[in-house]
Order: C-alpha cells, then sequence, then structure tokens
C-alpha cells in the first residue's frame, strides 16, 4: 500500500468488479475476502463458466494485483446427486 499506482488500482477494484459483473456473464459475487498481511484474496463469484471469471479479473484490474487461481466448485447436494445418478 506504500505505491502511489497500487493505492489507485486497489480503491477502484471493488467498483470495476460489480460494475463488470454482468458484462462477462458472472452472476453475482458471494463473498471478497482479504488477508492485507498475507496480500492474499478470496473472491466468490457465481458464474457459468472459469473463462468468463478469468475475463473479469483481467478487467476489473485483479489480476494486475495478483496471481489469479480460480477453483471451481459445487455445492454438495449437486455432487451426492451426481454420485447417487452414478450408481
Amino acid at each position: 500500500m506504500n505505491n502511489k499506482t497500487s493505492k489507485e488500482i486497489f480503491m477502484n477494484i471493488d467498483s470495476k468488479l460489480k460494475s463488470s459483473l454482468a458484462t462477462f456473464k458472472v452472476k453475482r459475487v458471494v463473498g471478497f475476502y482479504m488477508s492485507v498481511l498475507e496480500h492474499q484474496w478470496i473472491i466468490i463469484l457465481e458464474a457459468e463458466n472459469a473463462h468468463d471469471i478469468e475475463s473479469l479479473c483481467i478487467e476489473s484490474g485483479i489480476s494486475s494485483y495478483n496471481t489469479v487461481k480460480i477453483v471451481p466448485l459445487n455445492d454438495i447436494s449437486v455432487v451426492m446427486k451426481r454420485i447417487e445418478d452414478a450408481r
């Protein structure tokens, strides 16, 4: 937070993220958490695919700040249904 350019990017990330959701077909921000001391963010998004999330991260400036790791997740009920259907 000691770099002026980084501060400006950071101050605009939340609004750019939220204003770009529809453009990149991301349904919503479920949660946005950060560990300031570890420089790690966890952003939970609801989207159809990881490529849309990747584009959103680039556009909003998140990828200029951090390494982005996109991990597709399913609700446990979806996983349980798949297991039951596969029996």
